[in-house]
């Protein structure tokens, strides 16, 4: 099965300020990066993490693409 995925979503205000609040004083951060960090971990987090080797793989995944949002300079 091969999905889709687009994101074009809106926030809450508060969100939007709090997010333009930390950008402004993280220079090296940038839209992009806080939401791949923020959406690996929510993926790490709530990941049902099963027997399968593509559960594993996709695991694996969003452990390297968080770590790189985090360390990344």
């Amino acid at each position: 099965m091969n999905s889709t995925v687009s994101i074009l979503a809106e926030i809450p205000e508060d969100l939007h300020q709090s997010l333009k609040t930390y950008l402004d004083g993280h220079p090296n951060w940038d839209q992009d990066r806080v939401f791949a960090a923020a959406l690996s971990l929510f993926l790490l987090q709530n990941n049902n993490q099963g027997e399968s080797m593509k559960e594993s793989q996709n695991y694996r995944a969003c452990a390297r693409v968080y770590l790189e949002a985090l360390f990344q300079s």
